[in-house]
């Protein structure tokens, strides 16, 4: 056990890496040493931030929670609290079972865990944190929960309905991030496009965005996040008329046949989505959009299922994750629907699908050999310099391969880049 450190594991999306983020700046404010996901825990203080949004996440939270408990008993690790999602909604059942925990905390009442360990929280360091991604480029949480009421999931359940940051308390941090040598925002919440309509009464993600993009020192913005239904079509001429605004956005389409949208209870129909995809290309000229879908919903068919691969074929989408439908406690589907779709149909489709989409990917890389791209430098690796267009996110979009060989990068800094080739997920290019 090392005297005077904390470990911190985050578990699941980058909305909980933002919390432990700023929970790790307090423990550095009272003189405790933090380290972020340790291969082996052995702080004084640990903590986990869970997640609770689909099954497996919930596993994964649960088998590093009992993992942490077998250090304790071997005394390798001395406190140990739980914070986040799946402690969220299942606070009562994880403390009856595992009595080892010294403290549970939720979604937004983490900030107690200074109050238990005899420590002070600093409320002016509530906009700070110790940022643990690579120095030039961090999350920026703009909202809390979501008030969308899709039928299979369970967030609002666990995080409440949405609500708003002030537009000075975003514009505050990032100004604070820029000031700590960051170049590039990933804006994140569960749902960017909501943003403005709880607490101004109306949209308001262009303008945040609009306003971000004048700080000084800040490069890229980058959209994570967004929702289909009511769209808030201003916020694509500020992607189209502001540099420093990735010509990206991610949002989760889930599916295309009417009938298996409307039991998703997406408030959106085919046409519509068929319109707003159009929207997206011909606003802004080279956007590149990444979705996610599922398949294996209640009462999906093999028609529905054809229209979804129809609508990949047709969309082309630059970048695609899918994943199975998998029944969450509480959520809507759960209760009134049946689990109908036996799990070797939905691996099955799920693996067509991702074929299809590795094909389309592999054709769009194609399409960049010969192009030059601003690419920012991430890291190192092996005989590489590993960067990223503006067309991709961090660790889930594809990388740009340099070789490292008679030439120094450096991490953080933008180059011009020219792709000499490429394959479906990664792209090899030389600096020009």
């Amino acid at each position: 056990m090392r005297k005077g450190f904390v470990d911190v594991i985050t578990m699941g999306c980058s909305k909980n890496l933002v919390d432990s983020e700023k929970l790790m700046r307090q423990f550095e404010a009272v003189g405790l040493k933090v380290r972020n996901d340790p291969s082996v825990p052995a702080g004084e203080i640990v903590v986990i931030n869970t997640c609770g949004f689909i099954g497996d996440a919930q596993q994964e939270s649960i088998n590093m929670i009992l993992e942490c408990c077998e250090l304790k008993k071997r005394g390798n690790i001395g406190r140990l609290y739980v914070m986040g999602c799946l402690s969220e909604k299942y606070r009562k059942e994880l403390m009856a079972e595992i009595p080892e925990i010294d403290g549970f905390y939720g979604k937004f009442d983490w900030n107690r865990i200074l109050t238990d360990i005899k420590a002070v929280w600093h409320p002016e360091l509530e906009l700070d944190r110790h940022i643990t991604t690579p120095p030039h480029y961090a999350y920026l949480k703009i909202a809390e929960g979501c008030s969308r009421g899709c039928a299979y999931c369970a967030i609002p359940i666990m995080t409440g309905p949405y609500k708003s940051r002030s537009i000075d308390s975003i514009l505050s941090e990032a100004e604070l991030l820029a000031g700590k040598g960051v170049k590039e925002i990933q804006l994140i919440a569960q749902d960017l496009t909501f943003y403005g309509r709880d607490s101004y009464h109306r949209p308001m993600i262009a303008e945040l965005v609009e306003r971000l993009s004048d700080i000084k020192g800040i490069e890229w913005i980058r959209l994570h996040y967004a929702y289909p239904d009511s769209f808030p079509m201003d916020l694509l001429r500020v992607i189209r008329e502001r540099d420093n605004v990735c010509r990206y956005i991610d949002i989760a389409l889930q599916h295309i046949s009417d009938p298996v949208l409307k039991r998703m209870r997406r408030n959106i129909t085919a046409a519509q989505t068929y319109d707003l995809i159009d929207a997206f290309r011909s606003e802004v000229p080279g956007i590149h959009i990444r979705t996610t879908l599922m398949v294996g919903f209640p009462g999906e068919t093999e028609d529905d299922f054809e229209q979804l691969m129809d609508f990949v074929r047709t969309g082309r989408f630059e970048r695609m994750g899918a994943f199975a439908y998998c029944e969450v406690d509480g959520t809507w589907s759960a209760m009134h629907l049946t689990d109908d779709v036996p799990e070797d149909v939905k691996q099955a489709r799920l693996s067509m699908l991702m074929r299809l989409q590795q094909d389309i990917s592999y054709q769009i890389a194609q399409e960049k050999t010969g192009k030059t791209f601003k690419t920012i430098i991430d890291r190192k690796e092996g005989e590489y310099y590993v960067g990223r267009t503006e067309f991709d996110s961090p660790e889930v979009d594809p990388e740009v391969l340099i070789p490292a060989a008679g030439r120094r990068l450096v991490r953080g800094h933008f180059y011009n880049v020219r792709i000499d080739s490429a394959e479906a997920f990664d792209l090899y290019g030389t600096v020009d």
